[in-house]
């Protein structure tokens, strides 16, 4: 069997939706928060955010604000962002740009951007205190593809081995040399796990995306990653469209040189767990940031990516038309899943073989929060 397998390869008979409370039910978040997205590699965002020594961003994951830097040296950089003394936050806004150090506003104890205390006002009067004892509690940080992720975990399994399937997978897309020609935040009226699901299947593209249907058929792809916390394939960009965009023409440059004609004539999507969408084209690169709010509620960052060459003679309007067309249209169906799964008559419903990438999700989904998925029926 070749790389990409049929998505009914995936498929297991009898897999069902997930009952209503963990659609609902605050505890089950606060729980998927504990188990996990306080265990997983975060996605963050860009390397590209954190381009001079001091820029900083500030992002929350599972409850936690993190101070994401690059430091004096350049080296990239996550702290908890609390104060070491009586834990004051010490960076308040999304991004900026740090100076030599870090100091708290409430008593001034001062840190340097790789997290070592300096100073702390009146404490060589503590018998005992030592500065080396006191630096700001970091979090793991890596880079893969121009993406930065974080994990709070006090040991957090290797990103190499927790992201083998994903390493070198996309590499010819060249991601780390694209820039964000676009960007959008979206307010979704669904449970986060709605949105994964929604993005994992397309059997509802005829219905939901009439404009879709006609440039990406639904059963024109295959999938390569079926099982696990990575999952998605391809699907095949139907002639004479040449890309994803409201005209079929290209958006741009291509991505990458390093395309085949196979690639020069499919999309790419993969859900990456916990909180990473990524839709791969030809001529641009779509990517969302899922954040879980509330029990039904969430937000959705997005970006696209371009050759640098696109921003000067390309036409990325075309393709960001057609995926803000394509999303307002998902968020609002959704939208209707979750006040549907919120009636007290709502019961899981059957996945079919067309859906088997959301049913392998809820696999895993189940497996990481400790859960069986008999018990879950």
């Amino acid at each position: 069997m070749s790389e990409f397998r049929r998505t009914a390869a995936a498929f297991v008979q009898g897999s069902r939706t997930l009952p209503r409370e963990y659609y609902v039910s605050p505890q089950i978040l606060a729980d998927e928060l504990e188990s996990i997205h306080a265990r997983a590699w975060n996605c963050v965002g860009r390397a590209s955010m954190l381009v001079a020594p001091g820029d900083y961003i500030t992002r929350t994951i599972a409850g936690e604000s993190i101070i994401v830097l690059r430091d004096r040296s350049g080296t990239l950089r996550a702290f908890f962002n609390v104060c070491r003394h009586r834990g004051t936050r010490l960076c308040r806004e999304d991004s900026g740009q740090l100076g030599e150090t870090i100091q708290c506003s409430y008593h001034a104890w001062t840190y340097a951007t790789d997290g070592r205390l300096l100073g702390a006002p009146h404490m060589q009067e503590a018998e005992g205190f030592d500065k080396a004892d006191y630096p700001l509690h970091a979090a793991a940080i890596e880079e893969w593809e121009g993406f930065l992720f974080v994990n709070v975990a006090r040991s957090p399994r290797p990103f190499a081995n927790v992201w083998a399937p994903m390493i070198r997978r996309l590499a010819r897309f060249d991601m780390p040399s694209l820039i964000v020609g676009h960007r959008v935040r979206y307010d979704v009226a669904a449970n986060w796990k709605l949105v994964f699901q929604n993005y994992s299947e397309c059997l509802h593209c005829p219905t939901i995306h009439p404009k879709l249907a006609t440039v990406l058929p639904y059963q024109s792809g295959a999938n390569d990653l079926i099982e696990g916390p990575f999952l998605g394939g391809y699907m095949e960009i139907k002639a004479p469209n040449e890309s994803a965009t409201m005209s079929g023409r290209p958006a741009g440059k291509l991505v990458s040189p390093q395309l085949s004609e196979e690639d020069r004539h499919r999309a790419f999507y993969y859900t990456l767990m916990p909180n990473l969408l990524l839709s791969m084209h030809p001529d641009y690169v779509n990517y969302y940031l899922v954040h879980p709010i509330s029990a039904d509620r969430t937000v959705v960052e997005s970006e696209w990516l371009v050759h640098p060459d696109t921003l000067h003679g390309g036409n990325l309007a075309d393709a960001v038309e057609f995926w803000d067309l394509t999303n307002r249209q998902d968020w609002d169906i959704v939208g209707q899943s979750q006040l549907g799964i919120s009636s007290r008559r709502y019961e899981p419903g059957p996945y079919s073989p067309r859906e088997s990438m959301p049913a392998a999700w809820d696999r895993e989904y189940l497996r990481q929060m400790g859960r069986s998925v008999a018990s879950s029926q």
